[in-house]
């Protein structure tokens, strides 16, 4: 049996190559993902191991919550004591902080991985490749990745602000790093020692020290020793192996994002590519029934059928998994490229080849073939020896079980997600991930219950078909032929489409809510912010603001975090005087007027998941304060993105946040100010972003770029795979049919109507699953967005017709350009052989 099986597999190749494919592009996408997150996690760990190299220990302040402004223990005296420790061989002092530099087209250099890292300047940690090391305040270098990014040259004048002033310097030499701060996407601006203290710590003190050892003395040793000369509560000692395994660990979890979106590209791929292996199965088993019946009539067992199939899975399996891993190094290769910015690099590197990979690669690979292929194996078992003495293969019938297990499903379904819209109030993560499966379990149902649901359906859009005469009357009889393989074949393009459709709809809505929270939500014209609790902005520049022409009202808002209920929120520091001029709060319940020492405002998301209303009492820890500290309730209003999530005195939100006295934004009302007479007034800080109306309903829009990088990912794969499920159908179907289309071709239709013919019967069948997988999908979007609209108060559905439109037509002409090649063939069969064969 199983060299009958090797047998089969030789003697169908060409049928079977559809299946190698769709298997082989999930495969490709899960072995690469794994072989990329590999490579990139060992490139990061050879680069924080070269940044540590030659550091055995580093010395760091510790901070004082309850007096942040204790001078630094981390001075010259200390280095000089520390050098005098047994087993050190050299001390380097170092001061860093945070620059956000101005690039040449006046766009803040600002990073959504990495560190904006801004350093004293040293020798053996920054090596120079252009230029000279900066020697007076006026002068910066930066490295080769930041200089890229901002379009800089040596010479040039460059804008950078820390923590207040922007300043200006002259760009003198062009260095390079191992940091992996910097090589994680960062940026790295570096100054001279006396420029970086001042900035970032206090004259003659740092902020980290760190020692090298000499030979035969360990980092632990060593770091030993250092502790116990250090004061306990204003020190503490790290060595260098930790330091780069922090470091390490660190930048994987900034990039552990990238590794998610090609995840579900693989999930899709494999889940939409295991019916593709099922419809193949199930035709081999249908062509193949006369030769079953011979094998079971001569002695072979139901078992021995059903292991010769699972053996021809077995190696359909292996060769996909191979060809699948194969291009997922190729995928490998290319992610850091296709990942990386100017000012985003990830870090290069060999691939990391490791037996994770290959392993996920065989068995995503054989264990998805195998598992399609064994309800087409149970059927084949099925196959009476009786079945060799008939002449004409009949089409499967109706499975009574697979209808009563497919409304089952609908109705569980449709039943979960009807409930859960109906308790939209309570979106909760845990009712969205019944909504998801709720939504699974809907779609399954659909695809069980597409052979009965198929007929009808063919019928209602065969009207279309139809005018095309007796070629599209021909078209809807060859696809009513066997349900269950209309529907098989169709069930890819049902998967893709209600995921796009869904995905389109969700976002769609999504969208236009955020625009209208944001928008109904502020009062003011214009926002100045850092986008940041750890930095403020300058009081002269709010001075500036506040005194530009044409300003009306300039009301400064101090944000910092709150835990509340377990979770870090926002929290916005008002004063309650003058807030309704610049935020549009709508109270539920309460009001501002008694907000005051102790007294808080939330929203309306904050007290539905604390389980409190306006008058009573909330735990808070806020800011850099020790402790959680009860506040009295005074207002719960409707969520509002400009007022976060808790509103306080601004006052108090100061003395308890990481900036102490300093605002964060600035909420700009006026008559005919610009936002250039804006930039100006805070010397056009590139720590500053000033944004009007417009501006920021994009920024809170912003967040639906993946979500629609996603759907048309999906969409992207769910349309390869479904081109190959109909190329493979109707070729198979056309071997069926060959003598058929000779007795066509003998009654005198020609070889551009029987091509219309076999194109007619592929858009059917693509209308057919897209029709089903539209509906599937906005039912699904329905549900959810009702929990969405729970959360949102502003959500409501939303239609995007002209990405449905997209999707319909793109399934159509994918059916119809996927029976090309079938068509040819079928047109360019002889009468006489085909009516001749057997």
């Amino acid at each position: 049996m199983l060299t009958t099986a090797l047998r089969n597999v030789l003697a169908h190749k060409a049928r079977l190559l559809m299946t190698v494919l769709a298997v082989c592009l999930g495969v490709a996408f899960v072995s690469g993902t794994l072989v990329f997150a590999d490579s990139t996690a060992a490139a990061y760990r050879a680069s924080a191991s070269r940044n540590f190299a030659d550091i055995a220990a580093s010395v760091t302040a510790k901070e004082s919550p309850s007096d942040p402004d204790r001078p630094s223990v981390l001075t010259d005296a200390l280095a000089r004591r520390l050098a005098d420790v047994p087993g050190v061989a050299a001390v380097h002092p170092s001061v860093d902080g945070s620059a956000v530099l101005k690039a040449a087209d006046g766009t803040p250099l600002r990073v959504k991985q990495g560190t904006n890292l801004a350093a004293a300047y040293d020798p053996a940690r920054y090596p120079l490749v252009e230029g000279r090391a900066p020697a007076a305040g006026g002068e910066i270098a930066v490295d080769r990745g930041t200089a890229t990014a901002g379009g800089f040259h040596l010479g040039d004048r460059v804008t950078l602000a820390t923590d207040g002033p922007a300043l200006t310097a002259r760009l003198v030499g062009i260095a390079t790093t191992q940091d992996t701060r910097v090589t994680a996407g960062g940026t790295l601006t570096l100054l001279d020692r006396a420029t970086a203290q001042k900035l970032f710590s206090t004259s003659g003190s740092y902020t980290s020290i760190d020692v090298s050892a000499n030979p035969g003395t360990s980092q632990y040793e060593l770091a030993q020793r250092i502790e116990g000369m250090l004061p306990a509560d204003q020190a503490e000692v790290t060595t260098g192996q930790a330091q780069a395994e922090q470091q390490a660990i660190y930048v994987s979890t900034l990039t552990r994002g990238y590794q998610k979106m090609p995840m579900v590209f693989a999930g899709v791929a494999l889940f939409i590519g295991s019916f593709l292996v099922i419809n193949t199965f199930t035709m081999l088993v249908a062509r193949r029934t006369r030769e079953i019946a011979l094998l079971r009539a001569v002695g072979a067992t139901r078992r021995q059928v059903v292991r010769s199939l699972l053996a021809e899975a077995v190696v359909v399996g292996v060769v996909a998994s191979v060809l699948g891993f194969v291009l997922g190094l190729g995928i490998a290769s290319v992610m850091p490229e296709l990942l990386s910015t100017d000012g985003n690099r990830l870090p290069s590197g060999p691939l990391e080849i490791g037996i994770r990979s290959i392993a996920a690669a065989l068995f995503v690979g054989v264990g998805v073939t195998v598992l399609a292929a064994w309800l087409p194996a149970r059927r084949a078992a099925r196959i009476a020896p009786v079945e060799a003495l008939r002449s004409v293969t009949r089409p499967a019938e109706r499975s009574r079980l697979r209808t009563a297990a497919g409304l089952g499903m609908l109705l569980l379904g449709v039943g979960l997600l009807v409930s859960l819209a109906g308790s939209a109030e309570d979106a909760s993560e845990e009712n969205l991930r019944s909504a998801m499966l709720g939504c699974g379990v809907l779609v399954v149902a659909l695809i069980l219950l597409s052979p009965v649901v198929a007929p009808p359906v063919i019928r209602l859009t065969g009207r279309l078909s139809r005018r095309f005469g007796i070629a599209g009357r021909l078209a809807q009889q060859n696809a009513l032929r066997d349900p269950r393989r209309t529907a098989a074949t169709a069930a890819t393009l049902l998967i893709s489409t209600a995921l796009v459709s869904g995905l389109a709809t969700i976002g769609a809505s999504t969208g236009q809510a955020l625009d209208r929270q944001t928008a109904d939500g502020l009062g003011a014209d214009y926002v100045i912010s850092t986008g940041s609790t750890m930095t403020g902005i300058d009081p002269a520049a709010v001075q500036r603001v506040a005194t530009t022409p044409g300003v009306r009202t300039a009301s400064e808002v101090a944000d910092s975090t709150a835990v509340i209920g377990g979770k870090v929120r926002e929290i916005s520091g008002v004063d309650p005087g003058s807030v309704g001029q610049s935020m549009k709060l709508d109270f539920v319940s309460g009001s501002l007027k008694d907000l005051g020492p102790g007294r808080i405002a939330v929203s309306s998301s904050v007290a539905r998941e604390a389980g409190v209303r306006a008058g009573g009492q909330i735990n808070a820890q806020t800011g850099r304060r020790e402790g959680f500290t009860q506040y009295t309730v005074v207002g719960v209003y409707r969520d509002n993105p400009t007022a976060r999530d808790a509103v306080g005195t601004r006052e108090e939100v100061q003395r308890n946040s990481f900036k102490p006295g300093s605002v964060q934004r600035i909420l700009v009302r006026g008559d005919g100010v610009s936002e250039g007479a804006l930039r100006t007034a805070v010397s056009d800080n590139p720590l500053l972003k000033v944004q009007d109306r417009a501006a920021l309903v994009r920024e809170a829009a912003g967040t639906m770029g993946d979500l629609l990088a996603l759907m048309y990912g999906l969409l992207a794969i769910g349309v390869v795979i479904s081109a190959l499920g109909i190329v493979n159908t109707l070729a198979m179907s056309v071997t069926e049919r060959t003598r058929e289309i000779g007795a066509l071709r003998a009654l005198g239709m020609d070889r551009p109507g029987i091509r219309r013919m076999i194109r007619l019967e592929a858009v059917t069948v693509a209308a057919f699953g897209t029709l089903l997988g539209l509906a599937g999908g906005l039912f699904g979007s329905w549900a959810v967005g009702a929990l969405a609209g729970g959360a949102l108060e502003q959500y409501a559905l939303v239609l995007p017709w002209g990405t449905l439109a997209l999707v319909c037509l793109l399934s159509l002409a994918i059916g119809a350009l996927a029976a090309a090649v079938p068509a040819r063939r079928a047109a360019a069969l002889s009468p006489l052989e085909a009516v001749a064969e057997a």
